[in-house]
């Protein structure tokens, strides 16, 4: 029988490895292209920037809604995989990579909002312990092109892309095998579609709070998971292009998954938002202390980028949960797709200060971070005072 919730996560996992690819090889591309660390940060922002033109897309005009969430998932991730290896095979230097590396992101708005959706059309009445699976997914799939590169070292950078592309493909046999789930259906009496419907979940004050808060949380989010590999360097954890430097941003980037699946058990017990306001005061503690671990021991350095990475992640799957229950369920694709547009032209600015400043602030470039979850918790606090 099938298992609705394992298929869609495990498909999110290879089809998010698409995300941070080009982010494993960074090292050989600095030096096979010349590039300077910024220029890594401006990649990563080509593939934010298709993101947020790709979910603005979906969301206003109704699309994520119009079509079944699992066709526009499949055939994204197809895409997704093509653009992904065209990069590997083709690129030559910035100007072929950026708008490779932007289709990617725009076919990465058909996969992980529409993910989610999935998420709650089988499951709606534990929305947020499934999301929590499903962001974990991400979090290990943004994190699995560090474990590939580790697992073959002795492999080209080209190699190690191409395993991603493999793997989106697998992702999009998976889901459209499984198919859309029964719920969700539009209600008798709904408003037809329409462009612009999207922004009437503003207006909802429960989705304003949940969309506030995760607003905050990306700020840091997406910059944390670029700056992973310099802040071990700067940390003294290891030395630029080591085996053991890709062991390392995996194991900081991956204990996301674990943060995610703790805070998603957890949410049964004390309800989604106060998951999500202690994940973020926790991310914003961690940002505040790591400017300060110059004279740390490496073991203590070492634990607290595991605390940060366990937490900068563990309120994500929350804010969907709380923003889709806020919701009515004609319009659920599309919110989520225009909240993550949102919030992922926001990781925009904090990505591009964060790798263009790490230079000369060094390990304070933590507090560039820090406002993010500061703000977060207070957009949420309308929702986790009231224990939702």
């Amino acid at each position: 029988m099938r298992n609705p919730v394992l298929v869609i996560v495990v498909a999110q996992l290879f089809g998010t490895s698409l995300w941070f690819s080009a982010n494993s090889a960074a090292d050989d591309l600095v030096r096979a292209w010349g590039l300077v660390p910024a220029d890594i940060g401006t990649l990563t922002n080509a593939v934010q920037l298709g993101f947020i033109l790709g979910t603005m897309s979906f969301a206003v005009s109704g699309l994520a809604d119009r079509f079944a969430a699992s066709r526009i998932f499949a055939v994204c991730a197809v895409l997704g995989a093509a653009c992904n290896a065209a990069f590997a095979l083709f690129a030559d230097g910035m100007g072929a990579a950026m708008p490779l590396r932007f289709a990617v992101g725009f076919c990465l708005a058909g996969v992980y909002p529409l993910g989610m959706k999935l998420v709650v059309s089988w499951v709606p009445e534990r929305a947020g312990a499934a999301l929590a699976q499903l962001v974990g997914m991400l979090t290990l799939g943004t994190a699995l092109p560090h474990g590939i590169r580790l697992a073959g070292a002795g492999w080209s950078w080209q190699a190690t892309i191409l395993v991603s592309s493999v793997l989106a493909l697998l992702a999009a046999a998976m889901i459209a095998w499984l198919g859309d789930g029964p719920h969700l259906k539009r209600r008798h009496g709904a408003p037809p579609l329409r462009l612009g419907r999207v922004f009437f979940a503003f207006s909802i004050r429960d989705f304003r709070a949940s969309a506030l808060g995760y607003f905050g949380h990306q700020w840091e989010l997406y910059a944390f998971w670029t700056l992973t590999p310099a802040l071990i360097i700067l940390s003294g954890l290891a030395e630029a292009g080591s085996a053991r430097l890709s062991g390392l941003a995996f194991a900081v980037i991956g204990i996301g998954a674990l943060g995610c699946l703790g805070g998603g058990w957890w949410s049964q017990r004390i309800g989604s938002a106060r998951v999500a306001a202690t994940a973020l005061a926790c991310s914003a503690l961690c940002c505040a202390l790591f400017p300060l671990v110059g004279d740390w021991p490496l073991w203590a350095k070492m634990s607290l980028l595991l605390l940060w990475g366990a937490t900068v992640v563990a309120d994500s799957p929350h804010f969907s949960a709380l923003s889709a229950r806020a919701c009515p369920p004609e319009i659920v694709g599309s919110a989520l797709a225009f909240q993550n547009s949102i919030g992922f032209a926001i990781t925009m600015l904090s990505i591009q200060l964060g790798t263009a400043w790490i230079a000369a602030w060094g390990t304070s470039i933590a507090w560039l971070l820090l406002p993010g979850p500061l703000l977060g918790l207070l957009g949420l606090s309308p929702l986790w005072r009231a224990g939702r």
